[in-house]
This record gives structure tokens, sequence and C-alpha cells, in this order.
């Protein structure tokens, strides 16, 4: 059999893990990438340095950090129980959250560049014919800047297919639960089984290749910034 019910099943969750973290990200990220767009505040460097953070931080320190928040002890992990929803270490939903710090410059910050590209004037000339900034907004910035929220989708999509260090931190290796298609090559890997670590390895490279191949083909100048980031 080319592929085991285990790595169908791994692949299945990480593309449910991907698309709820793009999705999730599509609402928390638009609004932050609109305010450090346009955002005059001392605290606008300070901020984007944190978003960036997941970019130069190993992944090991993120998730270790992400842990201590999420555990019993910590502040997340406080509010959880207290909301009855119990810990998020280890379950799929702990997954996504970590998924979604991680991920997250990967969607905010091309979202920033679109808002940026399209300056003020449309804006401007919207607010004269009438529309509120609110209509102006979603009328005129959102459909400007529909390529760069392709752009944001693909690669925050393709960023988390890849995770590994945050979610074996945060999600362990629980089959059906959190082990996702990166945490199911390392079993193979440790169980000596290379012909499907093989098999396995070769989809995601495939996969990754066509992201990147759709990057230059559709948003070549997104695929340079990619690069150079």
């Amino acid at each position: 059999m080319f592929l085991t019910d285990s790595d169908i099943q791994a692949i299945w969750l990480t593309i449910r893990l991907a698309m709820v973290v793009t999705f999730v990200l599509l609402i928390v990220g638009t609004p932050i990438a609109w305010w450090l767009a346009h955002s005059k505040s001392r605290l606008k460097g300070p901020f984007g340095a944190v978003i960036a953070l997941p970019l130069v931080l190993p992944p090991s320190v993120l998730g270790f950090y992400l842990l201590l928040a999420m555990g019993p002890n910590g502040p997340v992990g406080h509010l959880t129980r207290a909301l009855g929803i119990g810990a998020l270490p280890f379950t799929f939903w702990g997954l996504v959250l970590a998924s979604v710090f991680y991920s997250l410059p990967f969607m905010v910050q091309p979202l920033q560049n679109a808002f940026e590209a399209i300056g003020d004037r449309p804006l401007e000339v919207a607010t004269t014919l009438g529309a509120s900034r609110l209509d102006a907004f979603f009328t005129v910035a959102l459909p400007l800047a529909r390529p760069g929220f392709l752009t944001a989708s693909i690669m925050t999509f393709a960023h988390t297919v890849g995770e590994f260090g945050v979610v074996l931190m945060i999600g362990g290796n629980v089959p059906g639960v959190t082990r996702v298609a990166s945490v199911q090559i390392y079993d193979h890997v440790e169980a000596l089984e290379y012909a499907q670590a093989h098999r396995m390895a070769a989809i995601m490279l495939i996969f990754s290749f066509l992201v990147l191949l759709a990057l230059n083909v559709l948003r070549p100048d997104a695929f340079k910034m990619a690069r150079r980031d």
C-alpha cells in the first residue's frame, strides 16, 4: 500500500489544521495588518517586531513558552479551565492556537504590504464621495488588496502544513488528534520505516514545490518578497 491508514489520517488532520488556522488568521490578521499599515503610534515598531518573532525564533522556544502559557498553571490554562474548556495542550485546538501564533507573520506581513501599496488616495476619494471609513475599507481597500490576501492565505496554509517543532511541543503525538504529517514522518524514521517516510516526505516536497510555483506564477513580486524574508 502506498500510504497506510495512519498516514492518510495524519495528512487529513494536517489539512484540517491548516484550513482552520488560515481562516482564523484571516479574521485576526487583517485588522492587525491594517493597523500596522496606517498607524503612526510609537508602539508600531515594537508590536511589529513581536508579530515577526516567529520568523527568527526557534520553534522549540516558542512552543515551550506556549506550553507554559496553556498549561494548568499558565494564564491561558487558567482561562480555559474557568471557561470549562479544559487544558489545551495535546488537543487539536491547542495545535490551532499554537499554529496561529507561529504562522501570524505569514498572514500579517503580506497583508500589511498590500495595504501600504494601496496608499491613502483611494480611501480619501471614497470618503469625499460620502463613504464612511468602514465602507471605504470594505468597498475599496479589501478589493484592491485581494492579491495580498491570496498570497497571505497560500503562505499561511503552506507554513502551517510544514510545522514540526511547535506542533510536537504543544500537541505531542496523539494519533488522530495531534499527529500531523510532519510528526508522522518523524515516527516512520524513528521506527526505521524509511520507505513509508520517503512516501510521506515526497508528498510534502511536491506540495511545497506547488505552493512556491503558485506564488511565482500568481504573484511574482510576493515570491521574491518571500525569498528575501
